[in-house]
């Protein structure tokens, strides 16, 4: 989404200066009556109404740690994403461990017949189970 044109914040300023109210404003500029009183609050407070300057950073936390991501899904291909933060030890949430991994390319499913631990099997076989429909 782009910022409010100049023009629009200049107009707004204008009108609010002859003492339209914030939500007269927003409703003449079909703009939200938020963005109004934080415009006139930074003109009053800086003398600025121009758009500030995003501060969008791409940046992973998970960046500098990469190389030893890659190698605990190598030495562990069955760990879930929960048991690979944990190993990993870097306070982040599974969401972002599994962008990283997809980012990666790195394949961490799970195959759905794969005992996680080798105490109980987590799928029945083909064979039929023997008990009564």
């Amino acid at each position: 989404m782009e910022a409010y044109s100049l023009d629009l914040r200049r107009r707004v300023i204008a009108d609010s200066q002859e003492g339209m109210s914030a939500k007269d404003l927003a409703k003449k500029y079909r703009v939200s009556p938020s963005w109004v009183r934080g415009l006139k609050r930074r003109h009053h407070q800086t003398g600025e109404i121009g758009p500030r300057q995003q501060r969008v950073s791409h940046r992973s936390k998970l960046d500098e740690h990469l190389p030893q991501l890659q190698q605990l899904v190598q030495e562990h291909p069955d760990a879930t994403l929960a048991e690979l933060r944990q190993r990993l030890g870097v306070p982040v949430s599974v969401a972002t461990l599994w962008r990283t991994l997809r980012r990666l390319q790195l394949t961490f499913k799970k195959k759905w017949c794969m005992p996680p631990n080798k105490i109980v099997p987590t799928c029945r076989h083909a064979g039929r189970s023997g008990k009564p429909r």
